[in-house]
């Protein structure tokens, strides 16, 4: 099997290394077409934008990913063009298009979230997310592509970039290093789902391999993730693994809370206010039951993410 993955983020370079590592051809392609050096893995340069570029690229593959995050603050403008992008290459090459999707699309809905689950965002983001698989599932239902999404929580895990995990970079780094924890938002004592990134990569492994023309394509999964836990948890368990004292994690004074609005990354946040103030539970029992995917233990998870932080620096 032929993969073309696009983006090389935490998520897209773990999907590439996965498939190069099942024995599959794998290119890697992004914008700048820098090489991750990535073993069994080439790369390539491709705007997604570019629906003539990203066909010439996808030609003669049997799967193509999209794995791309562009910025949060830019969704509504960045996304569409994208979209079309994909959707355009998959169906004039072929290739079965697998999406790397998340859970916006839901909004505040009853816990757990399952792929039941209606799309029913109220929120810019989210429908942005919503559009994209309404979109891929009509150009299938008109037989025009193959189309898959698999959905995670908020991730965390070794290899995630900079400003791409919550977890890793304002929770866990913090916890480990001996200081406390500080949220802009967010109840800490409510339970919330985190999938760990290398699961992600694993059931998309697990999808690029499935018959496309099966059950298995034509829908969405959500990704092996295990049970929910609180932020309080969080700051525990790490300085339990880390070896370190524990602190008590907390939220900034309200003023300060008020003043980082101005941050137009901070500022986004209200949209998804809800996924932190309330519940947040993913269910993934399907792709665990069809696949036989087991979610990391949360431990093992959190190990393994602590080493990997250390490490980096």
């Amino acid at each position: 099997m032929k993969a073309v993955v696009v983006g090389a983020g935490g998520i897209g370079r773990l999907i590439a290394q996965h498939l190069g590592e099942a024995g599959h051809e794998v290119v890697l392609a992004t914008r700048s077409g820098t090489d991750p050096g990535l073993s069994r893995v080439t790369t390539a340069q491709v705007d997604a934008a570019d629906p003539v570029a990203l066909t010439a690229l996808t030609m003669g593959s049997d799967v193509l990913v999209n794995a791309v995050n562009p910025p949060y603050t830019q969704w509504p403008e960045l996304w569409p063009p994208m979209a079309v992008g994909f959707l355009a290459a998959a169906e004039r090459s072929g290739a079965g298009l697998l999406i790397v999707g998340n859970l916006y699309g839901y909004g505040p809905s009853p816990m757990p979230m399952t792929e039941a689950t209606p799309l029913a965002t109220t929120g810019t983001k989210g429908r942005v997310r919503a559009q994209m698989w309404h979109d891929a599932l009509a150009a299938q239902e008109q037989g025009r592509v193959r189309t898959v999404e698999l959905r995670a929580s908020d991730y965390f895990g070794p290899g995630a970039t900079k400003g791409m995990s919550y977890l890793n970079q304002y929770a866990i780094a913090p916890a480990l290093h001996g200081r406390t924890a500080r949220h802009v938002r967010g109840a800490l004592d409510e339970l919330h789902s985190w999938t760990y990134l290398p699961d992600i990569a694993r059931l998309a492994v697990a999808l690029a391999e499935a018959d496309r023309d099966g059950t298995d394509w034509g829908r969405a999964w959500h990704v092996p993730t295990a049970p929910a836990v609180t932020m309080r948890q969080v700051a525990a368990d790490v300085a339990d693994v880390a070896g370190v004292t524990p602190h008590e994690p907390r939220l900034y004074p309200a003023v300060l809370r008020e003043a980082l609005t101005l941050v137009p990354l901070i500022r986004e946040l209200k949209e998804t206010a809800y996924q932190v103030d309330l519940p947040f539970i993913l269910d993934s029992s399907a792709a665990q039951e069809r696949f036989g995917l087991a979610p990391t233990p949360w431990r093992e998870a959190l190990r393994t993410t602590v080493d990997w932080i250390r490490t980096a620096g």
